[in-house]
């Protein structure tokens, strides 16, 4: 029995499955070729898109180290002018240190200098009145003379001259008077030398003054 006989006007469908042409011998195209081929593309798409999001992370990754370094070397050049600065400051501070130390000693060394002289200008004025009368003669010339020298040695000097202008600073005014003769108050005589060793002065010259005559009403 036939399906005609059956009453059925649909005949059957035979589908061949195979996936080798029994003719050609060549592998046949199935219908999920285009299946696997969107597949395959979408995979590759996705593959593109990965390694796209790589390379921007290994970039981005390339940037924040690029700035991460410039950001230390920032850092590192502040810290290195910093200590530059700590440096320079300490430097100049011992400079000042060792400048004022050095002053410092040298004025204790003019001070006791200063205080020893002192005590022997007494013997320096009996040697300037013995040459003065005549009497240092000899070998009393002679020390006296070395004496002197060896004074001078060590910085002193005397000051005082008939006919300068009085300085208060410097001289004392023992005597005086007016005169015609000067036109401000003038060192007229020196009656005992002044000494200084450096700017230290250790004892004034001691003068005798005279001072412009004072006008009257008559000469006016």
């Amino acid at each position: 029995m036939n399906t005609r006989e059956n009453g059925s006007g649909e005949e059957p469908v035979i589908r061949d499955n195979r996936k080798i042409d029994p003719e050609t011998g060549k592998a046949r195209e199935t219908g999920n070729g285009e299946a696997e081929q969107a597949e395959q593309a979408e995979a590759a798409d996705a593959a593109e898109q990965a390694g796209s999001s790589s390379a921007a992370g290994a970039a981005a990754a390339d940037s924040a180290d690029a700035a991460g370094s410039d950001l230390a070397s920032v850092e590192l050049a502040a810290q290195l002018a910093e200590r530059t600065a700590d440096l320079q400051r300490l430097q100049a501070e011992y400079s000042n240190y060792r400048k004022r130390v050095e002053r410092d000693r040298a004025v204790v060394k003019e001070m006791a200098v200063a205080g020893a002289v002192a005590e022997l200008l007494p013997v320096l004025d009996d040697i300037g009145r013995a040459r003065d009368h005549g009497e240092l003669t000899g070998g009393f010339a002679k020390v006296g003379e070395s004496f002197e020298a060896a004074l001078a040695k060590l910085g002193l000097t005397s000051f005082g001259t008939k006919g300068e202008p009085f300085d208060p600073m410097v001289h004392e005014a023992l005597m005086h008077s007016y005169s015609p003769d000067v036109t401000e108050p003038t060192c007229v005589e020196i009656l005992q030398s002044g000494y200084r060793i450096g700017e230290r002065v250790l004892r004034p010259a001691r003068v005798a003054v005279a001072e412009p005559e004072e006008s009257t009403p008559a000469d006016n």
